[in-house]
C-alpha cells in the first residue's frame, strides 16, 4: 500500500505466509516491541526522501510567486521543515491504516508496524510528536495560516482510506500536497490571490500524474488486494491520461505567471519541461518494467526543480 508523501519503494509481490512458513515468525509480534532510532526512522522512511521533495517543491513555487521571485528565508525554512514532518506524519498515518495488509505484501511485510517490531501506540506517539513540531512551526506564521492549517491535517488522514473507496486516489494526494501551496501563499500574502488557486489545481495535475506513473509498479497487487489506482483505471489508456495531467499542469503553471506577471524564461522553461513530459508519455505508450516506472517517478523531483528555477529566473531576469 503506499501511503501519503510515501511515494518511494519498488515492485512488490503478495506473499501469503503459512504455518511453520519463516515468514510467519518473522511478522509475529515481539512481546516487548521498543521504540528505538533505528525503528523509527524506517517507521518515517529517513532514507528516502522523494515524498518530501515533491510535497516541498510547490510550496516553493507558491512562496516564489507570491513574493514576487524573493520569498523570505525564514518562510523558505518553516515550510521546507513543515513538508518533511507532515510527510513523516503522512507515511505513519498509513501505515497504521495498512499494518494488516502491509504484513501480506512481500515489499512491506518488514515494515515496523505490520512486523510488530513496533506497536500501534508506538506510531501514534511518533505520530503526534511529529504533528506536534508541525503545530510549532504553523504557529510562526499569520493568522490566515493557521487557520486553514487543520485542513491539512484533515487531507492527511483522509489520503489512507481515498484508495480504497475512490478509483483516482492520486487526486486526493495531489489536494493534499497542493494544500501546502495555499497556506504558503497565504504565509505570504495574508490573503488568497487567484495565482494560488492555479498554482493549487496545478499540484493536484502535477500528483496525478507522476503517482499514476508510480502507481504502474503495483498494478498486479493492488488489483490482488482490492486497492484502487488510476493506473487500473486507466490501464492501457495510462499514457494519455498521464498526458493530459501532466500538459494541464503545464498550463495551470503558465497562467499562474501570466497573471504574475513573470518573465519569459519562465515560459521557455516550461517548454523544456511539457518536451520532458512528452517523452515519458510516449515511453508509456509501451510496457514499462517497474523499476523503470520508479525512475521516471523520482525524475519528476528534476521537473519540479526545474520549474522552481524557471520562476525565479522569471522574476529575476
Amino acid at each position: 500500500m503506499r501511503g501519503l508523501a510515501e511515494l518511494t519503494g519498488s515492485a512488490r509481490s503478495v506473499t501469503l505466509p503459512s504455518m511453520g512458513d519463516p515468514v510467519s515468525e518473522i511478522l509475529s509480534p515481539s512481546p516487548y516491541p521498543r521504540l528505538t532510532w533505528s525503528n523509527v526512522t524506517r517507521l518515517i522512511r529517513l532514507k528516502n526522501q522523494t515524498g518530501t521533495w515533491l510535497l516541498v517543491l510547490p510550496t516553493l513555487w507558491a512562496l516564489v510567486v507570491a513574493a514576487g521571485g524573493a520569498p523570505p528565508w525564514h518562510l523558505i525554512v518553516l515550510f521546507a521543515l513543515g513538508s518533511f514532518l507532515m510527510r513523516s506524519a503522512g507515511v505513519v498515518l498509513n501505515d497504521l491504516a495498512d499494518r494488516s495488509i502491509d504484513q501480506h505484501v512481500a515489499r512491506t511485510q518488514h515494515r515496523p508496524l505490520a512486523s510488530g517490531e513496533l506497536s500501534p501506540m508506538h506510531g501514534l506517539v511518533v505520530l503526534a510528536v511529529l504533528l506536534s513540531l508541525a503545530a510549532l512551526l504553523v504557529l510562526q506564521l499569520n493568522t490566515l495560516t493557521i487557520l486553514l492549517s487543520p485542513i491539512a491535517l484533515v487531507l492527511a488522514t483522509l489520503y489512507p482510506f481515498a484508495k480504497r473507496i475512490l478509483h483516482i486516489p492520486q487526486a486526493m494526494l495531489g489536494i493534499a500536497f497542493g494544500w501546502g501551496t495555499i497556506m504558503a501563499w497565504t504565509a505570504s500574502r495574508g490573503s488568497i490571490d487567484p495565482p494560488a488557486w492555479f498554482i493549487f489545481a496545478a499540484t493536484i495535475c502535477w500528483a496525478v500524474g507522476y503517482d499514476t506513473i508510480y502507481a504502474l509498479q503495483d498494478q498486479e497487487d493492488d488489483r490482488r488486494i482490492g486497492v484502487k489506482s488510476s493506473a487500473l483505471l486507466f490501464a492501457p489508456y495510462t499514457w494519455l491520461a498521464v498526458g493530459i495531467a501532466l500538459g494541464t499542469m503545464l498550463i495551470l503553471l503558465g497562467i499562474a505567471g501570466w497573471v504574475a506577471r513573470i518573465g519569459w524564461i519562465f515560459y521557455a522553461v516550461l517548454a523544456g519541461a511539457g518536451l520532458f513530459c512528452a517523452r515519458q508519455v510516449v515511453e508509456l505508450r509501451q510496457p514499462v518494467a517497474p523499476a523503470r516506472a520508479f525512475r521516471m517517478f523520482q525524475d519528476h523531483v528534476w521537473l519540479g526543480s526545474a520549474i522552481l528555477v524557471g520562476l525565479l529566473a522569471g522574476f529575476l531576469l
